[in-house]
């Protein structure tokens, strides 16, 4: 695992200031390329603006990370950005952003369906990646004592939103369906839309109330290191499962290019 920041090892006294407010972006890695490289740039330069009111160096940001990938076949990364110069009896003020790059060992796709408990709970600003993760983890942690695989977020609206670190998404017939609720607008999501389009298949966003989870005919999950992790049940709410679902997605999500880094 490398960890560096702004293109130099990481200094103990230099994450101080990094897991506490900062945003980040999450990819996987192979022989030097990522799929949707503009989704991922744009997300750090849109949540930098917001969080620190500065702009991003985007070319920079791939040197550090093609550094750091540099040899490798296959990794996962973690893309950080957070500031030291952010000064506190000033928060409004621009602060240069400080670019923490994590590596590790590559993800592959899981398939095994999961089971969820659906929980009450909104994340802070949802629409940004951040690294505010205390509530997720918890939720994420009682589930799993209670006998379930991962918590399903139901916003206080009564609508499902998203699970811990996964987009959700459903199959109604051949369209696909995207719950309307605040929530972040993760990459996979995006590059399965992308491919969806390419590829004719209907689509569309709309509210999903829990009540309504078993109409469907598959829900599945979306992250960085999952397309389409299928769901076997929420609550004590067996979930129909179409087999076509992960070549749907798969397909869609594949139909992006590798983009060098």
């Amino acid at each position: 695992m490398k960890l560096e920041i702004n293109g130099a090892p990481a200094r103990s006294e230099d994450l101080a200031g990094a897991f506490g407010y900062g945003h980040f972006t999450a990819m996987q890695v192979r022989d030097g390329k990522v799929r949707g490289l503009d989704v991922h740039l744009h997300r750090l330069v849109t949540s930098t603006r917001r969080m620190f009111a500065s702009e991003l160096d985007t070319e920079a940001v791939r040197g550090y990370v093609r550094q750091a990938v540099q040899g490798e076949d296959a990794l996962s990364v973690r893309v950080l950005i957070f500031s030291r110069a952010l000064d506190w009896s000033d928060p409004g003020a621009p602060a240069a952003p400080d670019v923490l790059v994590r590596t590790g060992p590559p993800k592959e796709h899981e398939l095994t369906p999961l089971r969820l408990r659906s929980v009450r709970y909104e994340r802070v600003l949802p629409e940004v990646k951040h690294v505010g993760t205390f509530g997720l983890v918890h939720h994420s942690r009682e589930a799993m004592m209670a006998g379930y695989d991962d918590a399903l977020f139901v916003d206080y609206q009564g609508r499902v939103s998203e699970a811990s670190i996964w987009n959700v998404g459903f199959l109604d017939g051949r369209t696909v369906v995207w719950p309307q609720a605040p929530v972040l607008d993760g990459i996979t999501q995006q590059l399965i839309r992308r491919g969806l389009t390419r590829h004719g298949i209907p689509q569309e966003t709309r509210e999903v109330r829990p009540a309504e989870l078993p109409g469907f005919d598959a829900m599945f999950l979306a992250n960085s290191e999952s397309v389409g992790w299928p769901v076997a049940s929420v609550d004590d709410v067996v979930l129909p499962f179409a087999p076509e679902t992960g070549r749907i997605l798969t397909e869609a999500y594949e139909s992006n290019p590798w983009d060098e880094i």
